[in-house]
């Protein structure tokens, strides 16, 4: 493993902006590299997700969801704040039920609804999960001083609002 490491990082890397020539519009460019990072980031966390807990980043992203709401969320709710059809979250939630880190409630304020939460079990596996899972992305953008992560952050703040904005607009 180690030796296919060397032999990719000794290629020139190649990503979604490597394409890119003068000619494509600065937003272009920006786009791609943001992409391209996150596309990095996220494959190097789904790899050490399974190695180390045997658990796919849906899931991890499912209870991550769970974590912040312990009364549990609605299906529907998770399948518009993971951006997934309800269909995903439905078998992602069957894994994790037959594991018993999640249960299904009925809604009391709708019996035809459910709500998914975490349980006890859920609860500390998803704990172990986070801590380890901070430490690799403070590993992963360790080579970025926290006066560019604080500028990064500022930045990418601004154009979420802006984007928010387009959205309330269309």
């Amino acid at each position: 493993m180690d030796n296919q490491r060397d032999l990719l990082q000794a290629e020139p890397e190649l990503d979604l902006a490597s394409r890119l020539t003068q000619d494509h519009h600065q937003s272009l460019k920006l786009w791609l590299r943001m992409l391209s990072c996150t596309v990095k980031i996220e494959n190097e966390v789904r790899t050490r997700l399974r190695a180390s807990f045997g658990i796919t980043l849906p899931r991890f992203d499912l209870m991550a969801q769970l974590e912040r709401f312990p009364e549990g969320l609605r299906m529907g709710e998770l399948s518009k704040r993971m951006m997934v059809t309800g269909g995903n979250i439905t078998g992602i939630t069957d894994q994790l039920e037959q594991e018993k880190l999640v249960l299904r409630v009925v809604d009391p304020q709708d019996r035809r609804a459910y709500s998914v939460k975490l349980t006890p079990a859920g609860r500390r596996a998803f704990d172990d999960m986070a801590r380890v899972h901070e430490g690799w992305i403070a590993e992963l953008l360790q080579g970025v001083t926290p006066d560019d992560k604080s500028q990064l952050i500022d930045l990418l703040s601004h154009m979420k609002q802006q984007l928010n904005d387009i959205a309330i607009k269309d």
